[in-house]
């Protein structure tokens, strides 16, 4: 009984940090969703990819349930589901993700959070483990890689929200008064002696909000 709902409660989890993830592709340009944001070139559509190309792999092959989707060997991972290529489309990588979301559903209605599953890309403590040491690890995942997409969106056009019920109309005025102070807050406690320039910190401060956001996780993989 405590097994099942520990399980329902994971996969209701689960479900909703999917939405939301692709979520903050809502109303973008194909250019805003595929272009790097940070330094190291992380996207909005290339953390759909990856997060889907991560779930696929360890709701598939970890129980030997292989996806119906074709996936690369793990062994010959390059970075490639990290970004859009120029052939990919949007739907066709949510179209993934969503097919990504049915096996993987399937997978966890069928097992038990005790049946067995081999992760041979871990090291340690151990490739064995089972459904619901996965079932944490993809949700882990899933939230980082949310929060990640929290800020990028929030960079881009100032929307923010952890879902789109939550999501509130854009009070710039008050956006403004809260970033100044904060940086009030942050010149006061740390007096600044030299000016550091980096692109990111640039691209954030140019802009007039810095609010609250839906999630506090720090942008890049």
């Amino acid at each position: 009984m405590i097994d099942e709902f520990a399980k329902a409660n994971l996969h209701s989890r689960l479900r909703r940090d999917r939405e939301a993830l692709l979520w903050k592709l809502d109303g973008l340009s194909e250019y805003d969703a595929r272009r790097p944001l940070t330094a190291t070139g992380t996207n909005l559509l290339g953390l759909v990819k990856h997060v889907a190309t991560v779930e696929a792999r360890y709701f598939g092959e970890v129980f030997d349930r292989p996806s119906p989707q074709p996936l690369p060997r793990w062994q010959d991972s390059d970075g490639s589901d990290l970004w859009a290529a120029e052939n990919e489309t949007r739907d066709q990588i949510i179209g993934f993700y969503r097919r990504t979301w049915e096996h993987s559903d399937a997978t966890t209605n069928a097992l038990s959070l005790d049946a067995p599953g081999h992760v041979p890309w871990w090291s340690e403590p151990s490739p064995n483990t089972n459904l619901f040491a996965v079932m944490l690890h993809v949700l882990s995942e899933t939230v980082r890689h949310a929060g990640h997409a929290d800020i990028l969106r929030e960079n881009l056009d100032g929307r923010t929200g952890l879902r789109a019920e939550h999501e509130r109309q854009i009070d710039e005025e008050a956006r403004a008064a809260h970033f100044a102070k904060i940086e009030r807050a942050a010149r006061s406690a740390a007096p600044i002696t030299e000016v550091r320039c980096s692109w990111a910190v640039t691209s954030v401060a140019g802009r007039v909000g810095g609010g609250p956001r839906g999630r506090g996780r720090p942008a890049g993989s």
